[in-house]
């Protein structure tokens, strides 16, 4: 009877939650070793489907980075990276194109509906959605000045299309993002998925944003978890160089969603079953709580 008590209580700690989201926007943006472990992406399927079902409209941009590193290697095709950025030319962009949209997001759909969900596979050239331009990346000089640097086929978004977004949700589905982008002439982009999350959160005047990563979140200097922090603590942490590496973009866009409309953002664990569900569900979250 316990062991029954205790359950009853994990739903009455979910219920405040379940009425303050139902009816509000997520965007989840999938990547890291949730996509590569079975156990993961059946947990995450799952995650997915009750938000749903509790009439919260979840949008889904997914990365897709280790699985295209395969196949340019199987294609013969070295990458180079600037600051983190893949240089994408013409037969790079091919790879990643087919990859993201032709691979992953139809795996990534697929196992959604598998598990009962009514998920439809999009690109950005889908119905325009996601209308984008050359995203040059900047580099530091050994003077120190900075130069901006052409990477090839390397995106950022310009225009969301909510429009087909809203008639997808308004019958139901649930939209799954591939980060390839089209220009206006038809030119595909790669684009960064943790970008293309938060510009989508944004459009859609999200009550969400959140980032699966490997890690447990954001971290201070002594390696322990924050759960929760402020843009401007953010910022404090960067120059104090507590938040390095390959987590400054993640929290960078965070931080552009929050002041473009996003209510709150959630930088958390993929590697723990059903961390969408602790972060949003639960007192205490699994991961970053980041606000304004």
């Amino acid at each position: 009877m316990q062991e029954l008590i205790s359950k009853a209580k994990v739903l009455m700690e979910a219920l405040p939650y379940i009425q303050r989201f139902a009816g509000k926007t997520f965007v989840i943006k999938y990547g890291g070793h949730a996509m590569a472990d079975e156990r993961l992406k059946e947990s995450f399927a799952l995650d997915v489907i009750l938000l749903k079902s509790l009439g919260i409209n979840t949008v889904i941009v997914h990365g897709g980075g280790p699985q295209i590193n395969e196949t340019l290697k199987r294609y013969g095709i070295v990458s180079q990276f600037v600051r983190g950025m893949r240089v994408t030319d013409t037969d790079t962009m091919s790879v990643v194109e087919m990859v993201l949209v032709g691979q992953v997001n139809k795996e990534v759909v697929g196992y959604l509906n598998q598990h009962g969900g009514k998920a439809v596979g999009l690109s950005g050239k889908d119905g325009t959605l996601l209308l984008s331009k050359k995203l040059l990346q900047e580099v530091r000089l050994e003077n120190g000045a900075g130069e901006q640097v052409d990477i090839g086929f390397v995106g950022d978004v310009v225009r969301v299309n909510t429009d087909l977004l809203k008639t997808l949700k308004d019958g139901g589905y649930l939209p799954v993002i591939a980060p390839v982008g089209v220009g206006p002439q038809g030119e595909c982009y790669n684009i960064n998925a943790d970008l293309v999350a938060g510009r989508v959160a944004a459009a859609l005047n999200a009550e969400k944003l959140i980032l699966l990563t490997d890690t447990p979140g954001v971290l201070d200097r002594d390696k322990q978890l924050l759960p929760s922090i402020a843009v401007a603590e953010m910022h404090r942490l960067i120059s104090e160089e507590s938040i390095t590496g390959g987590m400054i973009p993640k929290v960078e866009c965070c931080a552009d969603a929050l002041r473009d409309g996003v209510k709150k953002a959630h930088i958390i664990d993929g590697r723990v079953e059903h961390a969408v569900l602790l972060e949003i569900f639960t007192d205490r979250g699994v991961g970053t709580e980041i606000t304004k």
